[in-house]
Parts: structure tokens; C-alpha cells; sequence
């Protein structure tokens, strides 16, 4: 999995575990709400500026976004 994958797959993660709506997450973090379904989608590249943004609004660690989701059995 490359980085936009993980990044795609953690911030879906993320979302869904702080019970925000696209919508919601992209309004409390000033981006547009079919930006983030192109990032949750992983056909875009995300900006330093736009994971920092995405990590404050989840109250999460910048990192948390980029850390490499460990597989079952390894």
C-alpha cells in the first residue's frame, strides 16, 4: 500500500470512528466536501498544510494519518 492509500484508508478510519459525516469533516476543516471524498478515495495527493488541518479537526496527531495500518497475522 503506498502512501496515498494510507492516508486515504486512516482518514476514512479516522472520520468514521469520530462519527463525522464528509460533510461534517470538511466543513469543521475548511475544505470542500468533494475534496476530501477525492482524498478518502486516494486519487488525490493531500498537502502538508491540508494533513495538518485534517489531524487538528480529528484531534488527532498529523502522524496517526501517515502511520501504516499494521495487517492481521504479521
Amino acid at each position: 500500500m503506498d502512501l496515498r492509500e494510507t492516508f486515504a484508508t486512516n482518514l476514512r478510519r479516522l472520520r468514521n470512528a469520530k462519527g463525522l459525516s464528509q460533510d461534517d469533516l470538511a466543513y469543521e476543516a475548511g475544505v470542500s466536501r468533494s475534496y476530501l471524498s477525492q482524498l478518502e478515495k486516494g486519487a488525490f495527493y493531500a498537502s502538508l498544510k491540508i494533513i495538518s488541518k485534517l489531524a487538528e479537526t480529528l484531534n488527532v496527531e498529523a502522524i496517526e494519518l501517515l502511520r501504516p495500518l499494521k495487517r492481521r497475522g504479521k
